[in-house]
């Protein structure tokens, strides 16, 4: 099979035009532009240390205990004899993790909730709608507990995925289904109607494509609300006893009182890596909204 011929010169200007108009814009929204640049340094941090730092410091007495930073140990080792360094390298990526797969389900599960309540409307409506609102009026953090603490002994990364992921459709569902009502009796979306276009023909190629960039600061959104119940679960000693995620590293310096031992540096490093990344989604959150939001955008050419 023949190799495909190089991109011409012109291809190249398009290309470099592409990338300008995006430096561009995100030069215009900052916030978008200084939330991806926090989450990119951040996860570029836990990569490199991937690549060449030794990540199995990570394990308990794998380096000395209670050491404090230094040129050995450079965010310095807990009480376990946990190098902090490889605890934020394997535990960023774990709780990232858990909020990202928690939040892409709960918004795929409720992007189809939202779309079968609010195009086809009738008995579908009012029994998604019902479920939503019954879900929606008991606190999520009780459910969470509960369920936990039934799983506690065999709770790993992936059993929170689905845990988290249980409740994390409530609020898409709701919001996309308000989307939608107000979308089905769009003129573009009766014209697809009358030329005969079906249900699910208009919901994937007309209504769809136009929900995206919301659909976008959904998953944003839902990805750090899951990162903040997972935090919040094993901050009280029901996550993964075994795994070096950043919410079991605040949980295990709270049980060995790290502040009253001195062990400053234990509590430090994953409560920073915690505040960059919550600020980091929270800036594209609200970056991404002027892409989903018409007013803001007419208000930011301005």
């Amino acid at each position: 099979m023949a190799r495909a011929l190089p991109a011409t010169p012109l291809e190249w200007g398009s290309s470099r035009r592409r990338w300008r108009s995006v430096l561009l814009y995100l030069g215009r929204n900052r916030s978008l532009g200084a939330g991806l640049l926090l989450l990119l340094a951040l996860f570029t941090l836990v990569a490199a240390g991937h690549a060449f730092y030794d990540i199995a410091l990570a394990e308990p007495l794998s380096a000395s205990p209670g050491k404090p930073p230094s040129a050995r140990y450079w965010l310095g080792t807990d009480k376990q004899g946990r190098d902090l360094f490889a605890v934020l390298i394997v535990g960023t990526w774990l709780t990232a993790k858990v909020g990202l797969l928690a939040g892409f389900f709960g918004v795929v599960i409720g992007t189809v909730l939202g779309f079968l309540a609010g195009f086809f409307r009738g008995w579908t409506d009012a029994v998604i709608s019902l479920l939503t609102d019954v879900f929606l009026a008991v606190p999520p953090l009780l459910i969470l507990i509960v369920i936990a603490a039934n799983i506690k002994g065999s709770m790993s990364t992936d059993s929170m995925v689905w845990i988290i992921a249980a409740l994390a459709w409530r609020e898409p569902a709701r919001r996309i289904r308000s989307q939608v009502l107000v979308m089905r009796e769009a003129g573009y979306v009766n014209t697809a109607r009358l030329n005969g276009t079906g249900a699910f023909g208009i919901i994937f190629k007309e209504m769809m494509p136009n929900l995206l960039p919301y659909l976008m600061v959904s998953f944003v959104l839902a990805t750090a609300t899951a990162v903040l119940a997972s935090v919040g679960l094993e901050a009280l000693g029901l996550g993964p006893q075994n795994e070096p995620t950043l919410g079991m590293t605040v949980y295990w310096a709270i049980h060995y009182s790290a502040f009253l031992l001195g062990m400053w540096w234990w509590v430090l490093t994953p409560v920073i890596t915690l505040v960059v990344l919550f600020v980091g989604l929270y800036l594209v959150t609200a970056g991404l909204d002027e892409l989903a939001n018409p007013r803001l955008r007419t208000g930011g050419a301005r």
